[in-house]
């Protein structure tokens, strides 16, 4: 008799908890595909990088709006040439792939866990901008929650905040671009980078300074081979991959021009639904989707 009662009175609870369903049959990728041109942002080319490796070409968007300085180093770097004849020194399984700029004269290519490697002095150390203030900043609010923060988008990027401390930062999803670093947090310089190519780890929010994400070629990047010293590091030259190039777009007579999907739009809101309540093979919309599965649409455009 107790079961049946406490059935009872589950039941309406479980009904009222129970997703609800799709406003609309169109998919996202319908959506995408249907959205007006004023709904897309074009993507600075001075803001995208082409990195030329062993196993084909990684597209990145830079965000210095989340961490300028940072940004500032790594296109200093790009134009210098330091990135040419670097190497991709860690593949760690669900997590990243990392590359260094071609490193100083007598000096190895970074390829150690920062806790055990030699702690550099920085002569112009970068801040640590792991978060920016939220003051005009307009943030487009996720209608779902989120278990590190509140979670939403600044300008077609996936970023979380923190009502209490006036802050926002990018978010660590699959492609996020971050600035690997020595143990103190003001030691990245913009040659060490590293991209997720797991799923999202979000706890290293705040914790590295996020610079971007890889808009196209992330694939045959995240199929190399593992590393099988710690943390996913090659243990020799032989297995590093080279890097060929890397170069601004700006700098590349011809080179697509990128767009992102603005996610104040009513287009993304829709996309956005569109992925939370998925329709045709899904038995059950979840009525919820994570921060990380609600990617922002990018495209390259003639």
């Amino acid at each position: 008799m107790r079961r049946l009662l406490f059935a009872a009175l589950a039941a309406p609870l479980l009904m009222a908890q129970a997703p609800p369903p799709s406003l609309t049959n169109t998919s996202a990728d319908e959506i995408i595909a249907k959205a007006p041109a004023n709904h897309w942002l074009d993507i600075n080319p001075d803001h995208i990088l082409a990195m030329e490796t062993a196993v084909g070409r990684m597209v990145i968007q830079l965000a210095p709006q989340f961490a300028p300085q940072h940004v500032a180093a790594i296109q200093a770097l790009v134009r210098s040439g330091r990135f040419d004849d670097g190497r991709i020194v860690r593949v760690q399984d669900n997590y990243v792939i990392q590359w260094a700029a071609r490193p100083e004269p007598g000096k190895q290519p970074l390829s150690q866990p920062p806790d055990v490697r030699e702690q550099r002095v920085r002569p112009q150390p970068l801040p640590p901008e792991y978060e920016r203030s939220i003051e005009d900043v307009a943030f487009t609010p996720s209608p779902y929650p989120d278990s590190y923060a509140v979670a939403g988008w600044v300008a077609g990027w996936q970023a979380a905040r923190d009502p209490k401390t006036g802050t926002v930062w990018l978010a660590h999803c699959y492609g996020t671009v971050g600035v690997g670093r020595d143990m103190p947090p003001d030691t990245g310089d913009g040659a060490e980078l590293y991209a997720v190519i797991g799923h999202g780890p979000r706890h290293l929010d705040r914790n590295i300074a996020n610079v971007g994400r890889v808009l196209d070629g992330i694939e045959p990047h995240a199929a190399l081979p593992r590393g099988t010293e710690a943390l996913g590091f090659y243990k020799d030259e032989a297995q590093r991959v080279k890097i060929t190039r890397v170069r601004l777009a700006s700098q590349i007579p011809g080179f697509p021009r990128w767009q992102m999907m603005d996610t104040a739009s009513p287009s993304f809101a829709a996309v956005v639904e569109a992925r939370a309540n998925r329709t045709g093979f899904f038995v059950r919309p979840a009525g919820a989707a994570d921060l990380c599965t609600l990617k922002v649409p990018v495209r390259a455009v003639k």
